[in-house]
């Protein structure tokens, strides 16, 4: 009998946008679309910052705060790890990731209201 081991995907954020400067969304877009991918086969990821000098809230919302539309936010955090983050990224990150917990919900919680009044499927 062997020991089991799981997958474990490492992201490495400044080669997957090609920056140091991660400040656009659509190089945040690139870091989600990996992270879903992983996210869908319940891989467990590493998303390492090392490298990354600039870090802005636009593409943190593009990488990592949409997820909370697609996963739940308990797949999201036991699934992914953050690493080599600065602390003054890390308290940007954790904003994000509030702020879309929110919405996200805000959003589902609306759709359910709409869905109910009017009937039939999600609106």
């Amino acid at each position: 009998m062997g020991i089991l081991t799981e997958e474990r995907v490492k992201i490495n954020v400044f080669e997957t946008a090609g920056e140091n400067c991660c400040v656009a969304a659509c190089d945040g877009q690139k870091v989600y679309e990996i992270i879903k991918a992983a996210l869908c086969e319940n891989k467990k990821i590493d998303l390492s910052f090392a490298y990354v000098n600039e870090l802005t809230p636009t593409f943190l919302n593009s990488a990592i705060g949409q997820l909370y539309g697609c996963f739940p936010a308990e797949q999201i955090e036991s699934n992914l790890l953050f690493m080599d983050i600065s602390e003054e990224d890390e308290i940007i990150l954790k904003r994000v990731i509030e702020r879309a917990k929110t919405y996200f919900e805000h959003a589902y919680a609306c759709r359910k209201a709409l869905k109910d009044v009017l009937g039939g499927e999600d609106a």
